[in-house]
């Protein structure tokens, strides 16, 4: 699913206008990122986590020359699925209910 298939989505289940549901999507988004950028912890019950993974700086290797470069610290979004999604998923489309808004 890509996001312009995830603003169809809202637009046809909520019954709003396309620009209603990106603008939904977009706000999504752009809380969720900057609760990240902040370091924050994202939990959305029944779906998953997002949290930052954060790796110290360490000397890496180009592997094209094999000479030895500095990787800086970095920090990187990780999502964990949560139990009833991947129950969800297990269980497979015949189980799963589209809820109403």
């Amino acid at each position: 699913m890509t996001k312009a298939d995830l603003v169809a989505a809202i637009e046809k289940q909520a019954n709003i206008t396309h620009k209603q549901a990106e603008a939904v999507v977009n706000i999504a988004f752009d809380a969720m990122i900057k609760s990240l950028y902040d370091d924050e912890r994202i939990e959305i019950r029944g779906f998953g986590s997002f949290a930052n993974r954060n790796y110290k700086a360490y000397e890496g290797r180009n592997p094209k020359t094999g000479k030895i470069v500095k990787v800086p610290p970095k920090k990187v979004p990780f999502f964990k699925v949560g139990k009833e999604l991947k129950e969800q998923v297990d269980a497979g489309k015949d189980k799963y209910v589209i809820r109403e808004a």
